[in-house]
């Protein structure tokens, strides 16, 4: 039994429904890691990616992260031996032999193309032994005669070792020749000592199998005799009684395996899901399968007891609700953000880095000029484009100088124009004639928290009245949808025009229009062909302009 050996790498994951910071800062942050601390740090996302971040990706030549949903605890991050697959044809001994070698007490039995055929457990092999009473057995069984003589340390004087004992009983012949000939039927297998007179006998009857027990070699005449019926001869140096006593033990194990209904898991199943089903059985031991339903190794319910937990680093974000699913059952090692401190909690002190600045990515830029790591064109180009994007080219009011000096020689190194690069990608943001209501809608969405109301505000951004207003009816019709799907309270949508620096506001759910209007009692709430909604001169920023607001109005309720 050899232990699986597991790498623990660790995913560097933004939010939820990523904006282009949410995954240049996990590639670019991966990065710096890799280069700094001993591990494997690997970027990930934790949903699609939107047309502007494909469009920065193309650009620098960055391959997509992998879209990782769940980082619950799963089979594949258990601490699990591998036991090899035995065929089905193996002896009950043999399986019973190689359990004591690995002290296991379930072995897979596995077809030749690995899929698995059936598990045979200690307790078949004990009631074999202890509930078989029926000398037919053997060859209802289809016992190969290799594996008799293995069983008995047998040797072959004459017939065939592979083929099949599929008939007959088996008797152990005794007395005298008259009753030997009444006890024996053609086909039979039959135990005998070393007496000729009682051989010959045996064979006047067609035997298929005779062992002659206690001896190792036999009479030329009977060996004669045996190859013209075409009988298979064996001797064993056991007695009769215990040569009888182990034939049965050559039985091949798909006779007594479990092969219907069996209790399989895949790599990837939740350990969550895993513990509901197996406390509905008895079984002590479980097979894993791959993908393509393979067997790859088995585990024990105290595999479940101690479970690796998925090492994770938070960028971008700091709340629960915005985390990849399953983010409880993970091992957070650091977070990296410029938001407000969320609900995220941990088990253990973790490394922590908070700035207020308009960006992850500006953290990140002074976290490699910290640890004297030099940028390569590559990400310095990733780090740009989502300082870029989430200061929308320095408008937004979260922007700091920070954010803009670092923006100016990130786009030196990538050896790239600010301004045309920035109106490249938010054209490339901005088009939304491929997409469907529903993805338009999720491509920035954040859901918050204001005590027992929870509210989701999406961001949609362009650069024009044109292009925002061809969407908007269709959104406000979409948004109910939004608010029984995600059980909401309340859903705003920000039309952003990013070169006007204002916002179109719409919104449903209950209140939402009086508390809209609250959070912006300057701003009436207007109508026209497409539908109601507030403008917002000035107004660009969700985190600092907008859920603020919100958030102020729902208080004062």
């Amino acid at each position: 039994m050899e232990k699986l050996e597991r790498r623990r790498p660790v995913w560097v994951i933004g939010h939820k429904n990523p904006d282009t910071d949410s995954i240049c800062a996990a590639i670019a942050y991966a990065n710096l890691k890799n280069q700094t601390e001993e591990g494997d740090f690997i970027p990930k996302k934790a949903g699609p990616i939107n047309e502007e971040t494909r469009y920065v990706l193309d650009t620098f030549h960055v391959t997509e992260p992998e879209t990782v949903r769940n980082v619950g605890t799963q089979i594949m991050d258990m601490d699990y031996r591998h036991t090899e697959g035995v065929d089905s044809h193996l002896s009950l001994k043999k399986a019973w032999a190689l359990m004591r070698q690995l002290d296991v007490v379930t072995l897979p039995v596995v077809k030749p193309d690995g899929k698995l055929e059936g598990v045979i457990v200690n307790g078949d092999i004990a009631y074999s032994y202890m509930d078989v009473y029926d000398n037919r057995e053997l060859g209802r069984a289809r016992t190969q005669y290799k594996n008799i003589i293995e069983t008995l340390n047998g040797k072959l004087i004459c017939g065939n070792e592979h083929a099949y004992f599929n008939h007959g009983k088996v008797v152990v012949a005794s007395g005298d020749t008259k009753t030997i000939r009444a006890e024996v039927d053609g086909d039979d297998l039959v135990i005998l000592g070393n007496v000729v007179s009682r051989q010959k006998a045996v064979l006047e009857e067609i035997p298929g199998c005779m062992i002659v027990t206690g001896v190792k070699t036999i009479d030329p005449e009977v060996v004669k005799t045996a190859e013209a019926i075409d009988c298979v001869l064996i001797t064993t140096e056991y007695d009769s009684f215990t040569t009888a006593r182990l034939i049965n033990q050559s039985i091949p194990i798909r006779y007594f395996m479990t092969k219907d209904d069996l209790v399989t898991f895949e790599e990837d199943d939740y350990l969550d899901d895993v513990t509901r089903v197996i406390g509905k059985v008895r079984h002590r031991d479980f097979p894993i399968l791959d993908e393509h339903q393979r067997y790859v190794g088995m585990f024990s319910r105290r595999n479940l007891l101690n479970p690796e937990k998925k090492r994770v680093i938070l960028v971008d974000h700091n709340e629960k609700n915005q985390a990849v699913d399953g983010i409880d059952e993970a091992e957070i090692l650091e977070v990296i953000d410029h938001h407000k401190i969320g609900s995220l909690e941990t088990v253990s002190p973790i490394y922590f880095r908070n700035m207020p600045l308009g960006c992850c990515s500006t953290i990140i830029y002074h976290m490699y000029q910290e640890r004297k790591v030099k940028v390569n064109p590559q990400m310095a180009g990733l780090m740009l484009s989502a300082i870029l994007s989430d200061t929308l080219m320095f408008k937004s009011p979260t922007c700091t100088g920070a954010d803009k000096a670092a923006a100016k020689e990130l786009a030196k190194i990538a050896g790239v124009d600010i301004e045309k690069h920035a109106m490249a990608m938010f054209e490339a943001g901005s088009n939304f004639s491929k997409k469907s209501i529903g993805e338009i809608f999720y491509t920035d969405f954040k859901t918050f928290n204001q005590g027992d109301k929870d509210f989701g505000v999406s961001q949609i951004s362009a650069v024009s009245d044109k292009q925002l207003n061809s969407i908007r009816k269709s959104l406000g019709e979409y948004l109910e949808k939004v608010l029984a799907d995600r059980n909401l309270s309340q859903v705003y949508v920000m039309l952003t025009n990013i070169l006007d620096q204002s916002t179109r506001l719409i919104c449903a759910g209950t209140d939402s229009d009086e508390i809209a209007h609250q959070a912006f009692p300057d701003k009436p709430i207007l109508e026209d062909a497409n539908g109601r909604f507030q403008m917002l001169p000035g107004v660009v920023s969700r985190k600092k302009q907008v859920i603020p607001a919100l958030i102020n109005a729902m208080e004062q309720e």
